[in-house]
């Protein structure tokens, strides 16, 4: 039931009213805010009066500067990491460089825009572009950079990295404009790398924009989908043409020190053959010096010598024996070389010489003695020495 609500028996529980009865209003919240300042007014040196509010002194005004002026000099420490430099702007303009470190900077005064010189950023352009041959291919390139100078960065222009992005893109479709497509998918890849960043150098340059490019990649190039398959074909042609040109300079590899080694054997054979003919002319010369002596003492018997060593030097390398019949025309013919041959095929053994094929041999040799015996006394001994030791 309610506190005065009818029927309660008389009994009006106003709860703003005490236990004794006493009628009590809500309380003055004029009253809570005089007493509280009251209170902070004498802390500080006030005056506080019954009906009134005390006001600060000069030891509390002091204070309270104090206290806001050592917060606002511990707002404006700050950290400068080692890989950044920090850029200190004083009412919005630069003032100086901030080394890595601890630094301090005045609060609401000045302002500091840290950046980092040492990260590698990257940049990236593709698209399809037209060669000089008029041709469609789509090339990406990815360029590295990093920042040298802060201050050039920020505030030589109005973004140093979308600059960055538009030099490039303008760079590498002026390279890929000015070479052919063979150029740009096979061969030429390095070519349009190089030129693709010294053209990028040229196109920051004037704008200073406080970067260095340190690298630039031509990551991928491709014909359109329309000519992908001819141009497979074509990259493999080119490799075959690189594995045979390797084959090739393998095979050459190989066979050139054979050569060489051939080529030595034979020059060590011409030496030889060339010595070998000089010593025997030389020997050749002595001997006719040697001779001619005896040929100017007995010229028909050396002659005769001289025919007869010759013959048996030439019918000593002949397998057959011809002889000749004095008082006849017929000549006896021995077929050496036969007779050897069939005793080697066959068996059986072969026939010897009879008896009268003897003695009408040493006829013939004692008729060649008696032709030879008007010879002088040196030309007789020797005919004798060598047809006695012949019979």
């Amino acid at each position: 039931m309610a506190w005065n609500e009818p029927g309660n028996n008389g009994n009006d529980n106003d709860p703003w009213k005490n236990r004794g009865g006493r009628d009590q209003g809500p309380p003055d919240l004029d009253e809570v805010f005089r007493k509280f300042g009251n209170k902070f007014g004498g802390i500080f040196g006030g005056k506080p009066g019954k009906g009134g509010n005390g006001g600060l002194g000069g030891a509390g005004f002091v204070f309270i500067l104090i206290i806001a002026a050592i917060v606002w000099a511990l707002s404006g420490i700050y950290t400068v990491k080692e890989a950044e430099r920090g850029i200190v702007l004083q009412f919005g303009k630069f003032d100086r460089i901030a080394e890595p470190g601890l630094r301090w900077k005045a609060t609401f005064i000045e302002r500091v825009i840290p950046v980092d010189i040492e990260a590698v950023r990257s940049l990236s352009a593709s698209g399809f572009m037209l060669t000089e041959d008029e041709n469609v291919v789509s090339v990406e390139f990815e360029v590295q950079y990093r920042v040298v100078d802060p201050t050039l960065y920020r505030f030589s222009v109005t973004d140093a990295d979308h600059s960055l992005q538009q030099a490039l893109d303008s760079a590498l479709r002026y390279v890929v404009g000015h070479s052919r497509m063979d150029q740009v998918l096979t061969t030429g890849r390095e070519v349009v790398r190089q030129r693709t960043w010294e053209e990028l150098n040229s196109i920051i340059e004037p704008y200073n924009l406080g970067l260095i490019v340190t690298d630039v990649n031509f990551k991928d190039s491709r014909p359109p989908a329309e000519v992908k398959d001819a141009f497979d074909d074509a990259i493999a042609a080119q490799e075959d043409e690189e594995r045979f040109i390797r084959e090739a300079e393998a095979y050459a590899r190989e066979i050139e020190p054979r050569a060489r080694g051939q080529v030595t054997r034979m020059t060590q054979e011409a030496e030889a053959y060339r010595e070998r003919i000089i010593l025997e002319s030389r020997g050749e010369v002595e001997r006719f010096e040697k001779l001619l002596p005896e040929y100017q003492a007995a010229k028909e018997v050396t002659r005769k010598r001289l025919y007869i060593d010759a013959m048996e030097q030439i019918l000593g390398r002949s397998s057959k024996v011809l002889v000749d019949v004095e008082g006849g025309n017929n000549m006896l013919y021995l077929p050496l070389d036969k007779i050897m041959q069939s005793h080697s095929n066959t068996s059986s053994p072969v026939r010897l010489p009879n008896q009268s094929d003897i003695e009408q041999l040493r006829r013939t040799i004692e008729g060649t003695q008696q032709q030879n015996s008007s010879v002088n006394s040196g030309g007789d001994r020797f005919n004798r020495d060598r047809f006695g030791n012949g019979r």
